[in-house]
């Protein structure tokens, strides 16, 4: 039986066909394989953001230059977007389990070498192995979630929490790395994942292995998905810097037009690709992919934004601006948490996705309203929550929509995928729109600096909602209008 004629073998929410692997655990064991894979998650994907708000104190400590420290969070994303793909087909070839603790521990001696860094270089390299570690153990844990959970409201529900860690974990990183820097220091920004990751290893063992694929992993794919993507945040980052004209700007993107229409040749033409066909074959997963990555540019760029206009034009300390991030948390946490699984017991996924989409544009237009003076309950707290509410609507149908219906071997690629989507979406729309927003603040300089700072930030936020609209447009377009998900009792 071919790859494709697997996957539409199987119905929506298949698990591992019987007699294939153990019986999945119950009871007390499945909340333990929950808050393990939960607090993994959380871990991965906080890292993105846990620094932003000590970048002015790595910066002092290692003499950054200014060039260089925006590739402190942009290194992690890159290898960690970038190598997704690889460490979820690891996954599926050579156990996911093991894929699982194998990631953990490279992601834990990275933080160490970080928290230890005397120099800037050593940070960055640092990062990129956080990366590395994070790139092999997101995608194994979802689908270790795939195959530990029963299919049904038990696996739905922890698919909720899932997705709910991909944008919660952005957003206590933030206050994390508040608090951290503040009342510590910057460097326990990496020492505070070492407990995490070896709390996450000890769990591991209630976690289901679930069935392998036979194959080998694509190394020509992951090669020119890696430095193709990274050629292009690159060549974006640069032309806000130097313009379009600039021909280092000009080789990079040429280069990373190559290593992507290469990439994607390799893929239709390998008998062992990255991503098989079969895994994007049906639409809705292919429209919840690209859904993702959409939002991971918007959302990307907002935390970024909201960062410097706290802390530069309204001079918020890391621990307030940490603390002002609390609205958006609480947004997502209330959908993700509860509202969306019980919407998705009631009316279609695409509904539940556009629904979360115009709240998200809604709270973006709202937070391009920001000024210098305005009192943070105006709109900068109040706009957070209510985009945190639309979006944690979109992470939990997506979660559940990349993975549901896939083959059980190949459910690590399509986990590694949705977080790839994400990772990937972040890296370039934050490329994008930082670029975007210097454009427009030049522009208004040398007048009032923090008026200038803030109108550029504003178009960039109303930018991002104009990303959420193209979202919205492909979510109309691509996911199917099903009946609402059964949640039998």
């Amino acid at each position: 039986m071919s790859m494709q004629d697997r996957t539409e073998a199987a119905p929506p929410g298949a698990g591992t066909p019987p007699g294939s692997a153990a019986p999945a655990p119950s009871g007390d064991k499945l909340g333990l394989a929950l808050a393990v894979i939960a607090a993994a998650q959380l871990m991965l994907v906080l890292d993105n953001t846990i620094v932003a708000v000590a970048l002015p104190s790595m910066q002092s400590a290692l003499g950054l230059s200014d060039a260089n420290l925006g590739w402190v969070i942009t290194a992690y994303a890159l290898a960690f977007g970038g190598l997704l793909l690889a460490g979820g087909r690891a996954g599926d070839l050579f156990g996911r389990r093991r894929v699982f603790r194998t990631g953990l521990v490279v992601f834990t001696l990275a933080s160490l070498l970080g928290g230890l860094a005397g120099s800037g270089e050593v940070l960055l390299i640092a990062r990129v192995l956080q990366g590395v570690g994070a790139a092999i153990a997101a995608p194994t844990a979802l689908s270790l979630l795939a195959s530990t959970f029963p299919a049904g409201p038990a696996r739905n529900k922890a698919l909720g929490v899932y997705g709910a860690m991909g944008g919660l974990g952005s957003v206590v990183g933030l206050l994390l790395g508040g608090a951290l820097t503040e009342f510590l220091s910057w460097r326990w920004v990496m020492y505070i994942n070492i407990p995490i990751a070896v709390a996450v290893l000890i769990g591991t063992s209630v976690l289901k292995e679930g069935e392998r694929d036979r194959g080998k992993v694509d190394v020509p794919g992951a090669l020119t998905a890696t430095f193709g993507f990274g050629s292009l945040v690159y060549g974006i980052n640069r032309a806000g810097e130097k313009g379009l004209g600039d021909s280092t700007t000009l080789i990079a993107l040429a280069v990373a037009i190559v290593l992507i229409v290469a990439f994607i040749a390799i893929q239709r033409s390998s008998r062992a690709p990255m991503v098989p066909g079969a895994v994007l074959a049906d639409k809705s997963r292919a429209g919840a992919n690209a859904v993702m990555f959409l939002v991971g540019a918007g959302m990307f760029a907002t935390f970024y934004f909201l960062t410097l206009y706290m802390q530069i034009v309204k001079g918020y300390e890391p621990m307030i601006t940490g603390l002002a991030y609390l609205p958006f948390a609480i947004g997502i946490g209330i959908a993700a948490g509860g509202v969306g699984p019980q919407l998705l017991a009631k009316v279609p996924e695409r509904s539940v996705i556009a629904v979360g989409l115009v709240i998200g544009i809604a709270g973006m237009v709202w937070l391009s309203l920001l000024e210098p003076g305005q009192n943070a309950f105006a709109v900068l707290l109040p706009a957070q929550l209510v985009c945190g509410f639309g979006l944690g609507l979109v992470f939990v149908t997506v979660t559940i929509i990349s993975v549901r219906g896939v083959s059980p071997e190949d459910t690590g690629i399509a986990a590694g995928l949705i977080n790839t989507s994400q990772q990937i979406g972040g890296a370039v729309g934050l490329a994008i729109l930082a670029a975007t927003a210097s454009v427009i603040t030049e522009g208004r300089l040398p007048g009032d600096r923090s008026e200038a700072l803030t109108t550029g930030y504003s178009y960039g936020l109303l930018i991002g909602g104009g990303i959420y609209l193209v979202a919205l447009i492909v979510t109309l377009g691509t996911i199917k209008a099903t009946a609402p998900q059964s949640q039998p009792h």
